[in-house]
């Protein structure tokens, strides 16, 4: 990948990021998550692509926020920075973690099962939070690190 590539990759990045750190792109992409499994359960492609839509969407939306106080806005900047860094932490564990939760829970919308669906979906919104905090922390960290 040349730099160029990569210049421009870090703008298309910074850009999404700035308006996703808006809190309310964060919270209605996570009170979103159990929407995924509808139209695994209903087998509608047509759900899946009005929810492609909203996903893709959802990130650029909303304008940026007007200050980076709030607990969610910290999380996604954190998440853009720790994306740059790539440390291997403990937030890597439960972001694993999380996506092996959207996957049971794909899993028991695909065969309906409606309570392994639920508590999946239910532990994956969980751990999303969990790693929302350690992003907060991480943007707080390198805050601190920055203004030394």
């Amino acid at each position: 990948m040349t730099t160029r590539t990569q210049g421009g990759f870090a703008r298309l990045r910074r850009a999404v990021f700035a308006r996703h750190s808006n809190p309310w792109s964060a919270w209605t992409r996570w009170a979103s998550i159990p929407l995924v499994l509808v139209p695994v359960w209903n087998r509608s492609w047509k759900q899946a692509g009005v929810l492609a839509v909203w996903f893709a969407l959802n990130p650029v939306v909303f304008p940026q926020p007007a200050h980076e106080r709030a607990w969610s806005t910290r999380a996604m900047l954190g998440e853009e920075q720790w994306i740059v860094d790539r440390p291997r932490d403990a937030a890597l564990a439960v972001n694993a973690a999380a996506s092996a939760a959207s996957v049971v829970a794909l899993l028991g919308a695909r065969y309906r099962r409606p309570w392994p669906a639920g508590a999946a979906c239910a532990a994956q919104m969980a751990l999303t939070l969990v790693y929302w905090e350690q992003m907060a922390r991480y943007y707080d960290r390198k805050l601190e690190q920055d203004e030394r």
